[in-house]
């Protein structure tokens, strides 16, 4: 599988995680955006847009495009 589909795959099961505990918690802008260590969506917020920003680039270097 390709570094791209392989980080697809990576920020899919991300979103469903979030969605799952989404639906059984509830998400407060508190926990989505500054979760304490240890909880759950800690550090979600970023990783999920420093990969999500990783796939832009690597889209933009594929078509030989420019950000």
């Amino acid at each position: 599988m390709s570094d791209k589909q392989e980080l697809i795959k990576k920020l899919i099961e991300m979103q469903k995680k979030f969605i799952a505990y989404e639906h059984e918690h509830g998400v407060s802008q508190e926990e989505y955006f500054t979760a304490p260590e240890g909880h759950e969506l800690a550090g979600y917020r970023q990783e999920y847009r420093d990969l999500a920003m990783k796939l832009v680039d690597m889209a933009h270097e594929e078509k030989g495009s420019h950000a």
